[in-house]
């Protein structure tokens, strides 16, 4: 079988199956969390893992999309579903223009400069209170579909799964595609790449904007199911988190970053039991998976699956 259908078909498979094993709708709302963080973290596997270039400012691309869902409605009377769209167009705009010349920056200086672009996303988040509500964040209307109001952690369950499903069938077709060859090239070495003719500087770019539209859609969404935004969802921390998500998972793997994100958003629910020492085991747990499993948790595991005798 395609591996591209293969890893769909197990995606879909555990998103349909693992709702019987729920015990209570809370953890209907956790694995919600769970598929649009992942949504999040595959935009910017798009960015890092296929093009090579790191980022430490995708959350403010998620603070963009989030916020669009509070402010559309309020100041333009759209439509909170029609925000999704115009959020993520917005993201996708301001990634194009900022990109232009921070993308031309490598290593470290590129990180830096797209730090710097989170945190004056967040500064304006926090400091204009008269259109974003400040730090005490700001509503969103609940959406409304033909009539239907999703309400409650399985009807997002559902939603976040269908949309995570879309974004890494995207992500996995963009990989296996002519545009997806030219990145993994720029990825091994731009001058190589440059050489054989491939625009770098386009391909960069299209890569950026990818990766802040998914982070748009991923943002409005969770802004939704939580009916609430603040200037978190563009912090610092967030940023730090999604590139945790994708290294752990495995840079070259879009599966890599949904099992990234999945294993960032249950570890803390599961190390609640630690009290007090919690962060200390997860930051203990992430450098173990890190030396023994320098790749990544899916390549590693593929690897050592692979090294076994038939």
């Amino acid at each position: 079988m395609n591996p591209r259908w293969a890893t769909l078909l197990i995606l879909a498979a555990v998103i349909a199956v693992i709702p019987w094993f729920f015990p209570s709708g809370y953890y209907f709302r956790v694995a919600a969390l769970v598929w649009v963080t992942a949504l999040g973290a595959v935009g910017l596997q798009v960015l890092m893992g296929q093009a090579g270039q790191v980022s430490l400012g995708h959350a403010g691309f998620v603070g963009i999309g989030a916020y669009a869902m509070a402010l559309g409605p309020k100041y333009l009377g759209l439509p909170v579903l029609a925000c999704l769209p115009l959020g993520a167009a917005l993201a996708g705009l301001i990634a194009f223009v900022v990109g232009r010349p921070i993308l031309r920056l490598k290593g470290h200086y590129l990180a830096v400069a797209t730090l710097g672009f989170s945190i004056l996303v967040a500064m304006v988040l926090v400091s204009e209170i008269a259109v974003t509500g400040g730090p005490d964040g700001i509503r969103i209307p609940r959406p409304e579909i033909f009539g239907w109001r999703p309400r409650g952690g399985e009807a997002w369950y559902w939603i976040n799964g269908a949309a995570l499903l879309i974004g890494v069938w995207l992500a996995l077709n963009l990989q296996h595609s002519p545009s997806g060859r030219a990145l993994a090239a720029l990825h091994d070495s731009e001058v190589a790449a440059r050489t054989i003719g491939i625009d770098v500087a386009r391909h960069k770019l299209r890569a950026f904007v990818i990766a802040a539209v998914y982070g748009a859609v991923a943002g409005g969404l969770m802004a939704m199911m939580n009916g609430f935004v603040t200037p978190d969802a563009a912090g610092f921390l967030q940023s730090v988190e999604y590139v945790t998500m994708v290294v752990i998972g495995g840079l070259a793997s879009v599966p890599g970053a949904v099992v990234g994100a999945a294993l960032l958003v249950l570890l803390p629910q599961a190390l609640t039991v630690f009290h007090d020492y919690e962060h200390a085991v997860l930051g203990l747990l992430i450098m173990l998976f890190m030396i023994f499993l320098r790749v990544g948790i899916v390549p590693g595991l593929a690897a050592l699956l692979r090294r076994r005798p038939a």
